[in-house]
This record gives structure tokens, C-alpha cells and sequence, in this order.
């Protein structure tokens, strides 16, 4: 039985997850980018390059949970078997002696299928023929899944998620995630040209995000990564890579308001370490009075409380149905990105939604994006 691995100096398949829901957004955010015939699958997108593009794919996409590296593909139908093939891989050219590892194996609908067992197996492999070390809290993973016997072996190139941008240190309740919040801002349009406002902005991740992308800053620069520890990591190269020319301010202010002051103290001090702090306003106050800025119109997003997540369900009815009618009188010419998962509070804003995304898994529960056309 053949072992199917990449030739060392042509093309590693490259797997980008996403949030179930959310892959055309991210092979959309691919392509743009330039990565080789990115392929929406289940659960993230399919592309292919080297070891740069590895690097680049952790340094530059916006919406990518993880980027993993497949290392080995080959059939096995029992543990022996496993073994026998994962020692034929070539470790060396993957792994450092002494690098600290962890394994983690996923089966289905395979003669194999004790994923613990799986997982030992292919750690002792990597420690007696590359002099990996295994360790449950290693940064580095390798990533084990055997489905119809098809046995895939691949590196969790990122590390921690790719969420963890490296410098949101405060918190609010419930907060959305880096990466999601980016493929909604995508969803709804935004480029970057437009202003963002947040009218219940919690630590700010919608408004310092889209700042960020306004501003042309990688979202992965703050931040180190597990392939800094592989064998294929090039320093000099990769900090090259980080260079990019600086973006002129925009012209626009990114403004985020909430009714808990703690929660706007948080969206300052994290704008701040993002470097995004002089194109950015925080201030306390609730959706209500919210008002319009100067300058043209842009794109309201917001992630309001639902009952499934903060609060009673009927007591929000009048919250939603106070945004609507603030956005109606006083932002004509804007449009609505809203995250909820209860479509009943989202139809209490008095909009028609132009579109309704698909239930994206988030927290536990299940959200989706509402968008309106242009607000008249």
C-alpha cells in the first residue's frame, strides 16, 4: 500500500475551517487573496501551496479558524497498520528533533475506531522515528482522521485558534469571535470604504475588526504560530512576509456605543492595542440614542442580546423594536447586519430582511445573520 504525501518541494493540500455555514465566505476571502483554487467543502475550504503560503494563510485571512497541513493520506484497517504507515512518513522534513507534539485522532465509519488508541499509536511513531516529544499541552498538533478507513494525517499549522489575534485582552459577555465577525462583515459587503457603527458594541470586536481592515492591517500580526516551531520555517522569510505598506488613516471613524460603561472601557483598551485607537470612538450609552455621524452612509452591525444567550426573551421585544425605529428615523441611506439566533426579535425591528443567512453554530446555540438592503 502506497503512501500518498507531498513531494518535498511541490504543492502540501491546505484544509482553512470555517464555521459550518460560513465556507463560501472564506473561499470567497481566499480567492481575493490569491490562494491557489480555493474549494468550499464541509466544514472550511479546500486550497493547495507551499510552506510560504502555510505562513500566509495564518498571517492574512481574516475568517480562517485554523489552517491545517495534510502530511500522509494511506488506508489502514487496524492499528498495526496504522503504525506500520505513519513510521513510512517522512517526519523529518516536518518535525525538529525534541519538538513538543500532541495527537489528536477523530474516527468514523472505520474498522478503526478507538480514536484514544489511534492517537497513541501514531505518537509513538512520531517519537521513535522523528524524536518528537509527546506532550498534552504542546502548541503543535497533529491531526489524526480516519473515515472509511482512509487515514489522513495533517499539522494544525496555527496553534492556538486563529480567533486569538493577539491583542483583545477584555471581554464582554457572550462575545462574537475575530474570525466570524469578519466573514459577517464580508457577508454584509464591507470593504473597508464605508463606516461601521456598533450601537451594542460589548469589547468592539465588529468595529475594531472592520477598522483593521479599513487600515490594511494583518489580522495575524500580533500573534505567534505553531509552524514558527516546524522544520520548514524560515524566519527571515516569514518576517518579510509581515512586511506590507502601511495604509494612509481612512477617513472615517469606526464608532462603537454600549450601555455598560465596563464594556466600552473594554472596546477602548483592546482598540488601542490594535492599533486602531485614532480611527475609533467608544462611548456609553444606549441604542436609543444613538445618532448618526457626519459623513456618508455605511453599515450598521450589530450583535444585540437574545434570550437564549443573555436576558429574558420578553424583554427584548422592545430593545429590537427600539433599534428599528432608530435606524428608520435617523439612517436613511445605511444599511443592517444584525446576529441573532430567534427570527421572532429579529422581525420585531419592523424590517424586511433582504437576506437571511444560514444558522451559523455559535456559543452553543445557533445564530444567523439578517441583512437589510438600504434603509429608506
Amino acid at each position: 500500500m502506497s503512501i500518498s504525501s507531498p513531494p518535498e518541494t511541490g504543492p502540501l493540500g491546505l484544509f482553512l475551517t470555517a464555521p459550518p455555514g460560513l465556507e463560501e465566505v472564506l473561499r470567497a476571502e481566499a480567492e481575493g487573496l490569491g490562494f491557489a483554487a480555493p474549494r468550499s467543502v464541509p466544514g472550511g475550504v479546500e486550497t493547495s501551496g507551499g510552506w510560504p503560503e502555510v505562513w500566509r494563510a495564518n498571517l492574512m485571512l481574516r475568517g480562517a479558524t485554523r489552517v491545517l497541513v495534510r502530511i500522509a493520506e494511506f488506508r489502514a484497517m487496524h492499528l498495526a497498520q496504522l503504525d506500520k504507515r505513519a513510521r513510512k512518513v517522512d517526519w523529518g522534513s516536518v518535525l525538529k528533533p525534541g519538538t513538543p507534539v500532541k495527537v489528536e485522532a477523530t474516527c468514523r465509519k472505520s474498522k478503526i475506531y478507538h480514536d484514544r488508541a489511534a492517537a497513541q499509536r501514531v505518537e509513538t511513531a512520531l517519537a521513535e522515528t522523528a524524536g518528537a516529544v509527546p506532550d498534552k499541552a504542546a502548541a503543535l498538533t497533529i491531526r489524526v482522521r480516519i473515515e472509511d478507513d482512509l487515514v489522513t494525517l495533517s499539522v494544525d499549522s496555527s496553534g492556538e485558534a486563529l480567533h486569538k489575534r493577539g491583542h483583545k485582552q477584555a471581554v464582554g459577555k457572550a462575545p462574537i469571535r475575530e474570525t466570524m465577525a469578519a466573514l459577517f462583515l464580508r457577508q454584509c459587503g464591507y470593504d473597508g470604504t464605508e463606516p461601521v457603527i456598533d450601537p451594542m458594541c460589548g469589547s468592539g470586536t465588529f468595529v475594531i475588526e472592520a477598522a483593521e481592515i479599513a487600515m490594511g492591517l494583518l489580522p495575524g500580526r500580533s500573534r505567534g504560530f505553531a509552524f514558527e516551531d516546524l522544520a520548514s520555517f524560515d524566519a527571515a522569510a516569514f518576517a518579510a512576509l509581515k512586511e506590507v505598506p502601511a495604509k494612509a488613516p481612512p477617513a472615517l471613524t469606526f464608532r462603537g456605543s454600549d450601555r455598560d460603561q465596563g464594556a466600552v472601557a473594554s472596546a477602548t483598551q483592546n482598540a488601542e492595542r490594535a492599533g486602531v485607537a485614532a480611527v475609533t470612538a467608544f462611548a456609553c450609552h444606549p441604542a436609543g440614542a444613538l445618532e448618526r455621524p457626519e459623513g456618508p452612509a455605511g453599515l450598521v452591525m450589530v450583535n444585540p442580546p437574545y434570550g437564549g444567550r443573555i436576558g429574558n426573551r420578553k424583554l427584548l421585544f422592545a430593545l429590537y423594536g427600539g433599534l428599528g425605529q432608530v435606524l428608520r428615523e435617523r439612517f436613511s441611506g445605511w444599511r443592517l447586519g444584525m446576529v441573532t439566533n430567534d427570527g421572532g426579535l429579529a422581525k420585531a425591528t419592523g424590517f424586511d430582511f433582504a437576506e437571511v443567512g444560514p444558522p451559523i453554530p455559535h456559543g452553543g446555540l445557533s445564530v444567523k445573520l439578517y441583512r437589510t438592503g438600504v434603509i429608506r
